[in-house]
């Protein structure tokens, strides 16, 4: 069910450790011809500079940023469902981007934009502080393996970074399927001085959040998946 996500450290930092490796998938046709043909016009270039979302989408609405979109069905599926919020993805993957662009166009939804870029790249350098009303990191990779956990992107180095780029109120919601990752998400999200847990533990997965076929998968084989929501202190 894992996907791949993004960096741990800037990376422009010295010897970042990046939590995603860019592999040589397999592309598409479909695929393909989607990412070359709507990013021009679906997508935001990466710059330095902080985006104004209100100047891209055409309108002030909420804004919801999801890192690691996978193919896109469940980025898709939630901008669909909620046509009152604007949305953007952020993938680094050539065949994900592709799919997601694909099925964007396909609904002729207005309200979602991808970033083919590095995710705490994004985060630092685009996002103005207090800007998102909500944050989404589903299924990011775990990295099992004990000499690979420096990978995982959800430590906190970035969780404070991210807080810092959410409104007062505005939400912070992880999924995964690894238990032990799961208790190191729900460690980091409880240390982070912004947040506060919207329940005792862990939460029943919110309605907004699709059960993805692997997920479902999962379930019929006894697997666990664990969804971890907070929010931003309000003032």
């Amino acid at each position: 069910m894992s996907k791949t996500d993004h960096a741990t450290n800037h990376p422009t930092a010295p010897h970042a450790i990046r939590s995603y490796v860019l592999r040589q998938g397999r592309v598409s046709n479909a695929q393909r011809h989607a990412h070359d043909t709507l990013l021009p016009s679906l997508g935001i270039a990466y710059s330095n500079n902080t985006i104004d979302s209100a100047a891209i989408f055409g309108r002030s609405a909420p804004l919801i940023l999801e890192i690691g979109c996978g193919m896109g069905e469940t980025t898709v599926a939630i901008a669909a469902a909620h046509p009152q919020n604007n949305y953007i993805g952020i993938e680094v993957h050539t065949p994900g981007v592709g799919s997601l662009l694909k099925q964007t166009a396909a609904l002729e939804l207005t309200n979602l934009r991808v970033i083919q870029h590095d995710a705490v790249a994004v985060v630092s350098d685009m996002l103005m502080p207090e800007s998102l009303d909500g944050l989404h990191i589903f299924f990011p990779d775990p990295w099992p393996k004990k000499r690979q956990q420096k990978r995982r992107l959800i430590q906190a180095p970035f969780i404070a970074l991210a807080a810092s780029r959410l409104k007062a109120g505005a939400y912070l919601h992880a999924a995964t399927d690894w238990a032990e990752y799961a208790e190191q998400i729900l460690q980091v999200f409880s240390a982070e001085p912004g947040l506060e847990n919207t329940t005792q533990d862990f939460a029943p997965r919110p309605s907004y959040r699709p059960q993805t076929k692997f997920e479902t998968r999962g379930l019929k084989l006894g697997h666990g998946v664990w969804d971890i929501l907070f929010r931003k202190h309000s003032r």
